[in-house]
């Protein structure tokens, strides 16, 4: 299982994009509000249901935990004990971690991204403490996934895709939703 993590403010092409393009991949994605409601208000007036709560998530068993940004939809992850501890065990366990737009401060600030390559939105790149950070769209490092803004939602989604299955998929995805990689 997959999880995406939604909290108030999410910034909802990143999110509901990576949703949308696991899903054609037929991954098994859900996505997990951290309100406790399944009701989440995303960053510019969208209005979410999730799949579930992170009560009910087993997030120990995940294959990989996404964080979406979003303004304060990040601020409000970082926030999330539950989720911090979570993103802990998965990164102690060697789980894939995926995160874009200001969500990447969220690892970066904690040393996941210790000598790794990894990009965040323009600007917060001191948050990447102790990684090699650049202005990629997309930076795949071991098992963290990192991705820019809005702008960089799809190649985010398909670099997660041949990540976890293989780079034809993305590539037969890629030309089926008429992006060109």
């Amino acid at each position: 299982m997959i999880y995406l993590f939604l909290a108030e403010g999410f910034e909802e092409v990143e999110a509901l994009t990576t949703v949308d393009i696991l899903r054609r991949a037929g991954l098994e994605l859900e996505t997990v509000s951290i309100t406790g409601d399944i009701t989440v208000n995303g960053a510019h007036g969208i209005t979410v249901n999730a799949d579930t709560v992170f009560a009910k998530a087993d997030t120990d068993n995940a294959q990989m935990l996404i964080l979406p940004g979003g303004s304060p939809g990040w601020k409000n992850l970082d926030a999330c004990d539950e989720l911090i501890k979570a993103l802990h065990k998965a990164a102690d366990d060697g789980r894939y971690i995926a995160a874009i737009c200001g969500a990447p401060s969220i690892i970066g600030k904690r040393g996941f991204l210790k000598g790794k390559n990894a990009c965040i939105y323009p600007g917060m790149e001191d948050t990447l403490v102790g990684a090699k950070a650049n202005d990629r769209q997309v930076n795949v490092d071991g098992r963290f996934i990192t991705s820019r803004g809005v702008g960089t939602a799809i190649p985010f989604a398909l670099a997660i895709v041949e990540e976890l299955i293989d780079k034809n998929t993305a590539d037969r995805l890629s030309s089926a939703i008429v992006y060109k990689r």
